[in-house]
């Protein structure tokens, strides 16, 4: 009696659905236009979320290869929060700091949890070897600088310390720099001029590529001082990198550093600071906070193609309520209730959104796929991630939006008095 009982209860739940499903069966083109709008918004959703945790995971692995020990300071614009849009728009437009310098690197070196210092500057320049001429981006640095960036030396060596002091005028030349500038021939012992200076080429980087922006194989590097005092005419510098004995207490390193950077400036708090501290856990932190924030952001863009298609979909319920208006009288007066009524056509719109989030789920997962290949083609370590959220608010939001655009025409087909609608067919 159990099953018999059961049976009859799944029967009556399932007729709905497979009336609904018939209803869009025979409507095949106007079923295939109402989920359009469906399949766009659930599949951009799904791109969407499942390329920002690739870039995310990208940005991530480029920061990691210098470590998760390391405190870096940099110039802030005074009166401008730390890490804040005023302060890189004061600088972009020319504001000059000029108050961090190498001997707050020196100092800053002593402190007990610093196990090494380096510090630079960056400019632009004009690079050529006989009739190849090219401008370049130069990084100046202390000669830790070169291994605390992870650049590896292909042919020839680095500068050293002495090097540095005595403003030797030695660069060490990107791979694909080095490849322009000279052909098959090797670099290593010929001079190129930067600027009105002639520099010796002491060594070749190893390829690196693109990281963080910074295209490594068209850098130049040479010593610090050698920058400043021959080519750009200063004695700051713009940033100085740290490399930690106990990377789990960098917090209360930075807390150090800011407290000598403070008593070396003469500055009290974050307003008139004129350097900023951060720490690697920050920088993976701030990393999350953006990429989180533009993934939501676009998110909330594709879910407007979600509500145009929540529309569409009303606008084809009270379509199909009215064509078959003489239906839902029969059914009335055969004995149909309201909430049978309203059921049916409100589960005809449950159904398309579902179905339609589902081939957007389908469509979205192989669009990211095809992207992490073109991506992996073009040299990035692109992964293929399908966030499991992303399906989940796909399927949910669907739902939502079949439920609640069409519930108003399932009420209006609810709602029909049975004999005028009988009377509305005839």
């Amino acid at each position: 009696m159990n099953n018999i009982h059961m049976k009859f209860i799944t029967e009556q739940l399932a007729l709905p659905v497979k009336l609904a499903w018939q209803s869009l069966w025979i409507h095949k083109g106007r079923t295939a236009l109402t989920v359009l709008g469906i399949i766009i918004g659930i599949a951009a959703v799904i791109i969407v979320m499942s390329a920002g945790q690739s870039v995310k995971g990208l940005m991530l692995a480029e920061f990691e290869s210098f470590g998760t020990d390391f405190v870096q300071i940099e110039i802030k614009a005074p009166s401008a929060g730390r890490n804040s849009v005023e302060s890189a728009t004061s600088l972009a437009q020319g504001v000059e700091i000029t108050t961090l310098t190498l001997d707050d690197a020196k100092e800053i070196g002593k402190l007990a949890n610093v196990k090494s210092v380096a510090s630079g500057i960056m400019g632009q320049d004009n690079v050529s070897y006989l009739a190849e001429n090219k401008t370049i981006t130069f990084l100046a640095g202390t000669p830790l600088i070169v291994d605390i960036m992870g650049v590896e030396i292909e042919r020839g060596r680095t500068y050293t310390d002495e090097e540095d002091d005595n403003l030797a005028k030695v660069v060490v030349l990107g791979s694909k720099l080095a490849t322009d500038l000279f052909g098959n021939q090797d670099p290593i012992g010929k001079s190129v001029k930067i600027g009105r200076s002639k520099f010796k080429v002491i060594g070749v980087s190893l390829e690196r590529g693109v990281s963080l922006g910074f295209d490594y194989d068209n850098l130049v590097y040479l010593p610090l001082q050698t920058a400043q005092k021959l080519i750009m005419g200063v004695d700051h510098v713009v940033f100085i990198t740290t490399k930690l004995h106990d990377p789990d207490i960098q917090e209360q390193t930075a807390e150090e550093i800011i407290a000598l950077m403070r008593d070396r400036h003469d500055t009290s708090n974050i307003q008139e600071d004129d350097f900023a501290v951060t720490t690697a856990k920050e920088t993976f932190e701030i990393i999350d906070a953006i990429f989180d924030g533009i993934t939501l952001l676009i998110v909330a863009i594709a879910g407007i193609s979600l509500l145009v298609g929540g529309v569409g979909i009303m606008n084809i319920m009270y379509v199909s309520v009215t064509e078959r208006t003489f239906e839902i009288g029969l059914r009335k007066a055969i004995g149909a209730r309201r909430s049978e009524i309203l059921w049916q056509f409100l589960w005809e719109a449950i159904v398309v959104t579902l179905f339609g989030g589902a081939l957007g789920v389908v469509i979205g997962a192989i669009m990211t796929f095809l992207v992490s290949v073109g991506a992996s083609f073009a040299g990035f370590d692109w992964d293929f991630i399908l966030p499991i959220e992303s399906v989940i608010i796909s399927f949910l939001f669907s739902g939502v939006v079949g439920i609640i655009f069409g519930y108003y025409p399932a009420r209006r087909a609810a709602a029909m008095d049975p004999i005028v609608a009988l009377r509305y067919e005839k």
